[in-house]
């Protein structure tokens, strides 16, 4: 180890985050998301991510921070986008159009999936937002990695005038790892585009922009064969093969030991290396692939080796599971070797599904919407997505609906005018200026005959107190868009509160037009957090 670098124990978020700190970033730009939200948090209490003034501010929603990252690209200077999954579907607009603006300063588009759902409504794989998008992509297989390839990734970044994807799973961004840390690079200066036509994309401009970018794709294919972070192991002509991507080669490595004669591809940089896989193919009597999420190489391999006698496995086959994690016991019966002797599920531990905290707010609002929705046998409550989903669990079991950021005002206006009485939105705070606003201004303009309850705890809570973009403008916020307000109603959601709170909701669900009701109390999380450290002050 050199005199300029030291070792440190990181989560793989954090050291997404110092690698990028390191590489000489300006600004990160971000929507709190598990498993991302460490990205972001880290750089905001990085001493020298303060000191050098890198942009921080959490974003309104992931399309936000994308465009704001453009922003900062176009300046000259380097900028890190986190989100996680289901965030790139609300950045997708602008992250495939990025691929045909080009960038001057590096992105990097930093995305964390979440295979097994732990804390997220699917499995998509963000591998086919990169190649839907035609940009370059990396996907590390270790903490290490994860450092290194930041530096790479902003320098990739700039010599192709493209963003780059960086794609993560939970068990990596939330794993703990040494990792040895380099040294730091300055930050770019303010400098312009070469070509600042490039950005304005009229027909005539994206159409030149397109074809060069389908132009690139040869490079970023050789780019990928002679990558340090793609690498080819023949150990014995015609032995298994196995193309071990991401996280996956870990799990491999895990194992082989005791199937050494494997060859084996290691694959964190794509598009994937046709050549390294064709010699692969060439030396193994079958292959099978290990990704942790969805078959994206293995349907791509097939294509690339139209070899009816070449042997290959994996999801699709059913010699991994189609669904969940890649853990290393599947992977080692994959791999064709016994399974670990593993212990009886014990009956003395009992599951325990999660639930909305002792005194938090929104269980007072739900005991309140509960007791007037009993009064309506066709009602129903949409929900969205926070803490107060867990609404949907005992002893509330209170909405009827969870799809996606904001949908629960589009979904109750949608069921209203279907004919549905009453239809009552459920929405907090972050999400309703996440995704929110524009529902509730298309319910406004068609004079929709719902109820919308804003939950306002503060704070972006379900991810861990972040900074909500709406706090103490909620309100005005509804009145701008259009809402009357004498049917903007604004609450304390405590017992003591109860019949009160029980009545406003009858009156505005029995208004014939748009209402808001906006129960409002600090996260006991958050709460107990900021009264802790005032009396910490006070010592």
């Amino acid at each position: 180890m050199s005199l300029d670098t030291k070792k440190m124990m990181l989560l793989g978020d954090q050291a997404i985050a110092l690698g990028a700190i390191n590489a000489g970033l300006s600004g990160v730009y971000a929507y709190p998301g598990t498993p991302s939200t460490e990205i972001t948090e880290f750089i905001q209490t990085n001493k020298l991510a303060n000191e050098r003034g890198i942009h921080s501010r959490w974003c309104t929603n992931e399309k936000t921070a994308m465009e704001a990252a453009l922003g900062m690209s176009y300046a000259g200077k380097r900028a890190l986008v986190c989100m996680k999954h289901v965030g790139m579907n609300v950045a997708a607009d602008p992250f495939v159009n990025s691929a045909i603006t080009g960038v001057n300063g590096g992105v990097v588009v930093l995305v964390a999936d979440d295979p097994s759902m732990h804390s997220s409504q699917n499995e998509q794989d963000t591998r086919n937002y990169g190649r839907f998008a035609l940009v370059p992509m990396l996907e590390p297989s270790s903490q290490q990695e994860a450092y290194d390839m930041m530096a790479y990734a902003f320098d990739y970044s700039e010599k192709m005038s493209a963003p780059v994807l960086m794609r993560v799973v939970t068990r990596m961004a939330h794993s703990r790892a040494v990792v040895e840390v380099g040294a730091v690079a300055e930050q770019n200066s303010i400098s312009m585009p070469k070509n600042p036509v490039d950005w304005v994309l009229l027909p005539v401009n994206a159409r030149r922009r397109y074809a060069q970018v389908v132009a690139q794709q040869e490079e970023y294919s050789l780019a990928s064969e002679e990558s340090k972070y793609n690498r080819l192991i023949i150990n014995k002509k015609g032995a298994k093969g196995i193309v071990a991507c991401g996280i996956a080669y870990n799990y491999v490595m895990e194992n082989v030991a005791e199937a050494e004669e494997m060859n084996i591809l290691k694959i964190s940089q794509y598009p994937i290396p046709t050549a390294l896989l064709k010699e692969l193919a060439d030396n193994s009597s079958e292959i099978l692939i290990a990704e942790d999420g969805q078959p994206f190489v293995e349907e791509l391999v097939r294509g690339v080796l139209p070899n009816e006698k070449l042997i290959v496995k994996g999801r699709l086959t059913g010699e991994l599971p189609r669904t969940g994690e890649l853990t290393p016991d599947n992977v080692r019966v994959a791999m064709g070797l016994p399974a670990h002797e593993t212990f009886d599920k014990s009956e003395a531990v009992v599951a325990r599904p999660p639930a909305l905290c002792q005194g938090c707010g929104h269980r007072d609002v739900y005991a309140t919407l509960k007791r007037v929705i009993a009064e309506y046998p066709q009602g129903k409550v949409f929900s969205d997505i926070g803490c107060y989903t867990l609404g949907a669990l005992p002893p509330f079991k209170a909405i009827d609906s969870c799809v996606d950021m904001g949908a629960s005002i589009t979904m109750a206006k949608g069921a209203a005018d279907a004919g549905l009485f009453p239809a009552v939105a459920v929405i907090g705070d972050s999400t309703f200026t996440h995704s929110g606003m524009t529902g509730l201004l298309d319910a406004v303009n068609a004079k929709s005959p719902i109820t919308v309850i804003i939950s306002d705890n503060l704070t972006t809570a379900m991810t861990g107190g972040q900074d909500s973009a709406g706090t103490n403008r909620l309100q005005a916020i509804c009145q701008g868009i259009g809402v009357e307000p004498e049917h903007i109603r604004c609450v304390v959601p405590i017992p003591k509160n109860h019949d009160e709170i029980v009545n406003i909701i009858r009156e505005e669900i029995e208004y014939k037009g748009v209402s808001v009701i906006i129960p409002c109390r600090e996260c006991i999380q958050t709460l107990n957090r900021r009264l802790k450290k005032q009396k910490a002050e006070k010592r």
